[in-house]
Parts: structure tokens; C-alpha cells; sequence
């Protein structure tokens, strides 16, 4: 279950991050409403995760997961290039966060 928990919020990191964007500095109310409310979720399924998982493996899986996500829509919405470049270190983020997980 603290897999699952910290998976959903990783994909909560890359909501509050996209939202904080997308509030122009908190200028706009909604965008700032949602990353509020992103970011205590995401903050307390980390905090529910790292209670059976290891501090180091967890945050880095999380951070991973978020990483990965934000460029990914960014990239999909036309707000950041996308190159294979790109790609090619998304797939080895992806790799890393896998990896933590089989070496748990």
C-alpha cells in the first residue's frame, strides 16, 4: 500500500507543479487552489509512504515520478521542447525510480 501511496503521489507532485505554474504567481485563483490542494495531498501520501519505506529510496521515487511527469506535460502541451535528448533522460529517470523499487 505505501507503493501505491507514494506513486499517486509522485503524479500529485507533477499536478502541483504544473498548477504553480499555471497560477502565474499566485495571481490566479484557481491554478493556486488546486496546487494547494495538490501539494497537501502529495505531501501527506509521501508522509503516509515513508512509513514503511526508507526516507532516501522514497523521496527519490517521488521527485522522479513528479520529474518525469511535468516535462512530460510540458512537453505535450507545447510548453517545453521536446527532443530525444530529452526523452532519452526521462528514460533513464524512469530506469533509476524502476531500479529503486526492485532493489527495495
Amino acid at each position: 500500500m505505501s507503493w501505491i501511496a507514494l506513486v499517486v503521489s509522485g503524479v500529485l507532485e507533477a499536478v502541483w507543479a504544473t498548477a504553480l505554474d499555471k497560477s502565474e504567481g499566485f495571481s490566479k485563483p484557481w491554478p493556486s487552489v488546486v496546487f494547494l490542494m495538490a501539494l497537501v495531498a502529495s505531501m501527506a501520501g509521501l508522509a503516509y509512504a515513508l512509513r514503511d519505506l526508507p526516507v532516501g529510496t522514497a523521496y527519490a521515487v517521488w521527485v522522479g515520478i513528479g520529474a518525469v511527469l511535468t516535462v512530460v506535460y510540458a512537453m505535450a502541451t507545447g510548453n517545453e521542447q521536446a527532443s530525444l535528448l530529452k526523452a532519452a533522460f526521462l528514460v533513464m529517470i524512469i530506469g533509476g525510480v524502476v531500479g529503486l523499487k526492485l532493489a527495495h
